[in-house]
């Protein structure tokens, strides 16, 4: 992984994390919904409180707040443009094919946007973010939006440190919901989320993830593409190397989308949609 040189706090010391739990500083933490591949859900967020969160939200008003300026800036395209979503494939696109870096849309991704929505409405809270990949580590050091990145492994080794099991509370996310994003750790799921048809056909989006499919694409890429989707681990989000490597991407696919289908039927607490208007005034491109 490219280094990044840095004066900044390590974002990712676990050691130091810890301390700012048992601190009586107010703590955030932001999930993305490829938690599913490793948590048992609602239970996580019980957990997750108990080792001292105070507040516990997904990422998926985030997406559907990037997914409106993919909506709009792909709407005017006329060459070949790349997805930011993924700090791994923009790193690796910009490594091997320097010349497409302005070709990489300018669009937040989706930690980012949901961390700028949070500071928003929780000025005061230390920002956190549940990571699948050490990609994500990386980004975090480059924005001031989050204070700090847990991975799945690592919230792991504190649940046991810690002795906090799972159980069978129905504890909800704090604030901030939407449903059809929750399919964002699939590979392709930005292509089926923003709404897209009759702004570009299907000849014109290509969908791929894995580092090296990513690369074989660009090596001669179709004339027609206008799109690229990309994310840089094989599957998706939930093929990230903090996620369980002991079962498939097929099953990982499954627990996605049976989340999904689970919190369609939630009563919850708060509207399910995510008002648009809780963005207003958040500039989510760059």
């Amino acid at each position: 992984m490219e280094q990044i040189k840095t004066k900044m706090v390590d974002k990712n010391n676990i050691l130091q994390i810890e301390k700012v739990l048992k601190s009586k500083t107010k703590n955030l933490i932001m999930i993305a919904p490829s938690f599913v591949t490793d948590f048992s859900y609602p239970s996580i967020i019980h957990q997750l409180k108990k080792l001292g969160f105070d507040k516990v939200v997904e990422l998926t008003f985030g997406a559907k707040m990037i997914n409106r300026e993919y909506h709009k800036q792909l709407q005017r395209t006329k060459k070949l443009l790349i997805a930011s979503t993924c700090p791994g494939s923009v790193t690796t696109i910009e490594n091997n094919y320097p010349e497409l870096k302005n070709q990489i849309i300018k669009i937040d991704s989706p930690m980012i946007a949901m961390s700028k929505i949070c500071r928003k409405y929780f000025p005061k809270y230390k920002i956190f973010f549940l990571s699948p990949c050490d990609f994500k580590k990386v980004e975090a050091k480059q924005h001031k939006e989050v204070d700090y990145v847990i991975d799945f492994k690592q919230l792991k080794e504190l649940f046991v440190k810690y002795k906090i099991k799972e159980n069978n509370s129905k504890t909800q996310f704090d604030k901030f919901y939407n449903d059809y994003t929750k399919i964002y750790p699939l590979g392709g799921a930005l292509s089926k989320t923003a709404h897209l048809k009759g702004i570009l056909t299907k000849k014109q989006i290509k969908i791929t993830d894995g580092a090296q499919n990513i690369l074989t694409f660009l090596k001669n890429p179709k004339k027609e593409i206008l799109f690229l989707d990309c994310l840089f681990c094989k599957g998706g989000c939930i093929g990230g190397p903090h996620t369980n490597q002991n079962i498939s991407i097929a099953k990982k696919k499954k627990l996605i989308k049976q989340y999904l289908k689970k919190s369609k039927k939630e009563d919850i607490l708060e509207n399910k949609k995510g008002l648009i208007k809780k963005a207003t005034g958040i500039k989510f491109t760059s």
